[in-house]
């Protein structure tokens, strides 16, 4: 198993599984909440028939990476891409990051620059501030992340079940509807999902609420955005678009009736806009 070394808590030593696939220029694909890598199969198949070299890794606490109880705030998940990036001496980098992984792309360039990176993208990421707060009322309630908090800690498998329904639209894309997810392909997300730690769980939460304000106005490479216009997660209103008004010439390009999970359920259009702007 590839593992990079970003640290230690008391004799644990905390390992990043990784994969690096391909020839080409760099890709890294950062994932989301409760995912591992794997979440990436779809734009990992592409990536590679496109002639890229693609690298994915597990965020601490999550995947086959070390569950520690520390680390899970931005600032230390931006230091485990640097080192990620440093470790394999990569350059000319195009940073692609889901949801959360959203957070360590917006956080990595505001503290470490663009000197490795050239082009950056979002997938119904978090960034620029998806907490509410007096200068930012777009954002949702902070009672919000509190109430998720709670139910994780009462039963974390129930909510976690409820969670990927609305993640991945299930009611509109599910066997009832345009069959875009399985039954199989949310069992599979369940199991990583309750695989994690249960302290780094709860613990991404809070970091949700992180202001990347000032990351995101030192951006100053191509930056592409992708959102479905379905997202029950993360509002495209408090994110997406506030994004492309940060982000000097920066691409915004909505999915129709995408819902949060659109890597897989809409997968197609993703990778064409991921192409496309790898390709210009």
């Amino acid at each position: 198993m590839s593992l990079i070394s970003v640290g230690i808590e008391n004799s644990l030593h905390i390992n990043l599984h990784y994969e690096d696939l391909g020839t080409g220029k760099p890709v890294v694909l950062i994932h989301g909440w409760l995912q591992s890598g794997a979440a990436w199969e779809k734009q990992t198949a592409a990536l590679l028939d496109a002639g890229y070299r693609v690298i994915t890794y597990d965020r601490r606490g999550f995947g086959k990476s070390t569950q520690p109880s520390i680390g899970y705030e931005y600032e230390t998940l931006a230091h485990d891409l640097d080192k990620v990036l440093t470790k394999l001496d990569l350059h000319d980098v195009t940073l692609i990051g889901f949801s959360m992984g959203g957070g360590e792309v917006a956080r990595y360039l505001g503290k470490y620059g663009s000197e490795r990176i050239s082009k950056a993208v979002f997938i119904g990421a978090i960034p620029p501030y998806l907490q509410k707060a007096a200068d930012n009322p777009e954002g949702v309630d902070g009672s919000v992340f509190d109430g998720i908090k709670a139910v994780l800690r009462a039963d974390r498998p129930a909510f976690l079940a409820g969670f990927l329904q609305n993640f991945y639209n299930t009611d509109v894309l599910g066997e009832s509807g345009s069959q875009k997810i399985s039954h199989e392909v949310v069992a599979a997300n369940w199991n990583i999902a309750v695989s994690a730690s249960p302290k780094g769980t709860v613990d991404c939460v809070t970091a949700w609420g992180t202001d990347f304000r000032q990351d995101v106005a030192k951006i100053n490479i191509p930056t592409l955005i992708i959102h479905g216009d379905a997202d029950r997660i993360v509002p495209v209103a408090a994110t997406a678009t506030r994004m492309q008004s940060a982000i000097k010439g920066a691409q915004l390009v909505l999915v129709k009736d995408a819902p949060h999970g659109l890597v897989w359920t809409h997968a197609d259009e993703v990778n064409k806009a991921l192409l496309d702007f790898l390709a210009g």
